[in-house]
């Protein structure tokens, strides 16, 4: 994963959802209620992610003693956030002038 390459749909969802903290099998359900169940992400993908972005330093382990390891997203995981909100921000305005026939 480049770190400025696009995130992956299921990467994006993930960090946003660790504005709050969860564990893994809080984050594949809160994903899918806030796309509506378009977006379904199996424990593969998440713990497979989840390594990759704490790697990154994009995520961090909360230490809960006994309970379920659970995550945060860290000031990088945010701003990392913020540049793709506002690289999707170009595509969809860019997008709108395009098919309106503005440009």
């Amino acid at each position: 994963m480049d770190e400025n390459a696009p995130l992956t749909e299921g990467v994006y969802y993930i960090l946003v959802s660790l504005y709050e903290p969860r564990h893994g099998y809080g984050i594949m359900q809160y994903v899918s209620e806030l796309s509506n169940g378009r977006v379904e992400l199996g424990p593969g993908t998440i713990y497979g992610a989840i390594k990759t972005l704490v790697k990154r330093k994009w995520i961090v382990p909360i230490d809960e003693g006994d309970r379920k390891k659970e995550y945060v997203i860290t000031d990088a995981g945010k701003l990392t956030v913020e540049k793709e909100m506002k690289r999707l921000h170009e595509l969809y305005h860019n997008g709108l002038l395009i098919t309106k026939g503005e440009k």
